[in-house]
């Protein structure tokens, strides 16, 4: 398919597609001022997502890696005045950004953000007792420990409770590392990404799960605790 096509078809599944709260869009706009704005998930998955947990009737969640909080912020939205989001980051600056518009958006109160990494977070959870007892995970963090995430997730997951891991895909080089830019390279050590071939590897085999890896934006992969 041509460039110009490809822009085109983009721009017409945003204009026909995306449904997003002024909130939302400021959020995401401030965060592509940022250099490091390619780890903000796009709108339409965001959307995505929303629907999901709507789907599944989530009223439980837990954030592993925060950002700016766009995503966190697409599933607090989504679901219910009562429900609990549990938000994992270890960069305080972002925090503060995120922590803002959850308030501007007034679902502040719906999520507790734990400055911490993430592996203590979960393994704090499951030690009070919180084991099976979440709706939805996303996994979207640091690739090395993606297998220690998606194992602790699934612990915390209820049964027929969704995980969604992003980056599944890592920009092509899950297939061929060397077609990255050298740039890339220096963002995604090789081992992040034998870290991400294997663990996608293993739900695809892993017959706890139900599992489809989807090719959206960055890749990502929706499992389903059987």
């Amino acid at each position: 398919m041509e460039k110009g096509c490809l822009e085109g078809l983009h721009e017409y599944v945003q204009s026909t597609s995306l449904r997003e709260s002024q909130v939302l869009k400021e959020l995401r706009f401030e965060t592509d001022k940022d250099p490091s704005s390619i780890m903000q998930i796009p709108a339409t998955q965001g959307q995505f997502m929303s629907l999901l947990v709507k789907l599944i009737g989530a009223k439980r969640s837990i954030e592993i890696g925060v950002y700016t909080g766009y995503s966190a912020l697409c599933v607090a939205e989504a679901m219910p005045d009562d429900s609990y989001t549990v938000a994992c980051d270890v960069d305080e600056q972002w925090a503060e950004k995120a922590k803002a518009f959850w308030k501007k958006a007034g679902v502040d109160y719906k999520i507790d953000f734990r400055l911490a990494p993430a592996i203590e977070t979960l393994e704090s959870l499951l030690q009070d007792g919180q084991a099976g007892s979440y709706d939805f995970i996303f996994i979207d963090a640091d690739k090395d420990n993606y297998d220690t995430y998606y194992e602790l997730s699934l612990r915390l997951l209820r049964k027929g409770g969704l995980i969604a891991i992003d980056n599944v895909l890592l920009f092509g080089s899950v297939v061929d590392y060397n077609a990255l830019s050298e740039a890339m390279k220096d963002m995604l050590p090789e081992s992040s990404v034998q870290a991400v071939r294997d663990l996608n590897e293993k739900i695809h085999n892993d017959s706890r799960v139900d599992m489809s890896m989807l090719q959206i934006a960055d890749g990502l992969s929706l499992i389903r605790k059987i």
